[in-house]
């Protein structure tokens, strides 16, 4: 059975007590009564009611003092006043200093209890958090992961295996999962997490320069090359190197990779020697690596090479369960940042979030978060601090994009581009996927467009 919410009224005229307390009554509350702010202090330190109501002018202690002295012990404890017609601009100051609301004198019932409703959901939404903020600081996930849906706990288990080998392994997932979190965690928990971890990105770096920074390159070895540079497997030695974005790696280099991987040597360029490493490597890609093949951009022995274990990180939008404290994580993560107070989110807005499908995944969820959190003024993250689309996702959905005659191709080109890109949250991988496109277009229109 539930516990009652527990009510204290102070005021200083017996008769207003007497009927808010059979009001109160009726309406399910307990009530606990004091006849001015002295002894309502006294209970308060005895009792712990959830919710005060105080009028305002009262004799000895006001219930501005009663107020000033309650939100020090308690700040979050909802503190309601009641005020004379007269005193409004009294009982809006006390809302600055932290009261919840006010109601005026006759008492509109009503209000009362709308004000009362909106209190209780407050203080449900804050135990909510400390729920979650106590379930995180308990562990809820899995070395930096956060998530303990069925999706994630599978892949958990295949992180722990993978660590506990040495094997070459091929992480897949959408852009903005946690690929690299997931090779990184592989690495921690491994035997060489005293080693360095390296990641590269093949879809980064330009072509002209990835072979360099994979295999480094002797001075001279080609023009611009002033001194000796050790390439990715020698910064790697005795610890694990990630390669991201495989499948955009040039396909010149790919069977150089694949010697350097088969035979455990690489020479830099421009050198004679071949020199050993000891490196673990940890593959990624944000698409279907046998599609790659297919379509001819992923050579098919450098797969199965790399295939030697998989792990696929799940989408957002097939673990939704998760969002609550994902979102717990990040406000915390961000009140440290930004020096703010955020509590959590108002009732409805996690609702907002679970109705949207994502395409940006967790990276998309923590930069939205870091938005809001910058956005509110007070403690509460309110659905206007989220971005349009989630705050109504349907409202955008069939946006279209007017030309005007005379616009070039090229003008449109990049209308278009810009508006799905809006619309993807700025995730290039969706962005390209919608338009048809290589993510290496997206990126190489961005760049020409003066935005990389």
């Amino acid at each position: 059975m539930t516990t009652p919410t527990r009510i204290l009224v102070v005021d200083d005229e017996a008769g207003m007590l007497e009927s808010l307390q059979l009001l109160l009554e009726h309406w399910g509350y307990e009530v606990l009564m004091a006849s001015d702010g002295i002894e309502g202090q006294k209970i308060v330190e005895s009792q712990d009611p959830d919710i005060v109501i105080s009028d305002i002018v009262m004799p000895g202690t006001s219930g501005l003092e009663l107020l000033r002295l309650l939100k020090s012990g308690n700040p979050s404890r909802p503190v309601i006043l009641i005020t004379a017609q007269g005193s409004v601009d009294m009982a809006v100051e006390a809302m600055k200093q932290g009261a919840q609301d006010f109601v005026t004198k006759p008492l509109d019932h009503p209000k009362l209890k709308a004000t009362l409703e909106a209190a209780e959901k407050e203080i449900q939404l804050r135990r909510e958090s400390r729920k979650l903020s106590s379930k995180l600081e308990k562990g809820s996930g899995f070395g930096d992961f956060i998530g303990t849906s069925r999706r994630m706990k599978e892949v958990y288990e295949l992180l722990q295996s993978l660590a506990g080998t040495d094997a070459i392994a091929l992480i897949t997932g959408e852009s903005g999962t946690g690929k690299e979190l997931a090779a990184r965690t592989v690495h921690e928990l491994s035997s060489r997490s005293t080693g360095p971890f390296i990641a590269i990105n093949a879809s980064a770096i330009p072509e002209t320069l990835i072979e360099s920074e994979l295999f480094g390159h002797e001075k001279g070895a080609f023009t611009g090359a002033a001194g000796v540079r050790p390439g990715c497997f020698e910064l790697a030695n005795r610890g694990t190197l990630m390669l991201d974005e495989i499948a955009e790696m040039p396909m010149s280099l790919q069977p150089k990779l694949l010697r350097v991987l088969e035979d455990g040597k690489v020479r830099r360029l421009g050198g004679r020697q071949e020199m050993s490493f000891d490196v673990r490597v940890l593959a990624a890609t944000n698409q279907d690596p046998k599609k790659a093949v297919e379509d001819g951009r992923l050579r098919e022995d450098l797969y199965y090479r790399l295939n030697v274990f998989t792990v696929t990180i799940p989408p957002l939008r097939e673990r939704k369960e998760d969002l609550p404290l994902l979102v717990q994580h990040f406000i915390g993560e961000f009140n440290r940042k930004h020096n703010t107070r955020i509590q959590a989110l108002r009732d409805g807005v996690m609702e907002m979030l679970k109705a949207y499908d994502w395409p940006g995944n967790v990276r998309e969820l923590k930069n939205i978060i870091e938005r809001a959190v910058i956005l509110a003024r007070g403690e509460w993250i309110e659905g206007s601090h989220l971005p349009p689309y989630i705050q109504n996702p349907r409202a955008d959905s069939g946006e279209k994009i007017f030309l005007s005659v005379g616009t070039t191709v090229a003008e449109a080109e990049k209308e278009l581009i810009m508006k799905t890109l809006a619309k993807s949250g700025n995730n290039k991988a969706e962005a390209a996927r919608v338009l048809g496109l290589d993510v290496k277009t997206i990126r190489n229109k961005l760049k020409s467009y003066g935005l990389e």
